[in-house]
């Protein structure tokens, strides 16, 4: 028997419980973290960027604007704000020299750091009120999930 497709009704019921839950979930995150981080919590972009750079050390600001679908200019100008905060740092390529690398400082790391596990914590809170169901209908949604971003794609004209 052929597997069974959500109906276009289905999706769409989805697509929109989605679209207004995450930015929900976000916003609870933002005030929650406001409260308790000791720093003023850096912008979005700013923070998506610093942790990118957790992730891929040595990363080219090309290669950044890239995965965060951000212009090569809007993520030079984060790039520039972070250094002068002594979060980020630019080391230039050896073979290119108008290629930089970026590197996170010891205080973004532990700035990061810190915010991941405020996050986690809020998260896992939140979560420890569900039913053992509806955490297990959660998990196992995780990696579709996580797949959406990768299957928004910027229409060019």
């Amino acid at each position: 028997m052929p597997p069974t497709s959500a109906s276009a009704q289905d999706i769409s019921s989805v697509a929109s419980g989605l679209a207004a839950v995450l930015p929900a979930l976000n916003r609870a995150l933002d005030r929650r973290l406001a409260q308790d981080f000791p720093h003023a919590e850096p912008p979005k972009n700013q923070l998506a960027l610093l942790r990118l750079v957790g992730e891929r050390a040595g990363i080219t600001v090309r290669e950044a604007a890239e995965v965060l679908l951000i212009k090569p200019n809007n993520v030079s100008a984060l790039v520039s704000q972070l250094v002068a905060e002594g979060l980020l740092e630019r080391r230039q390529d050896t073979a290119d020299k108008r290629i930089a690398h970026l590197y996170l400082t010891t205080e973004a790391l532990r700035r990061v750091a810190a915010i991941e596990q405020l996050v986690q914590g809020y998260v896992t809170e939140a979560l420890r009120t569900l039913s053992d169901g509806d955490v297990a209908a959660i998990g196992s949604v995780l990696s579709a999930l996580a797949s959406i971003p990768g299957r928004i794609t910027p229409v060019t004209h």
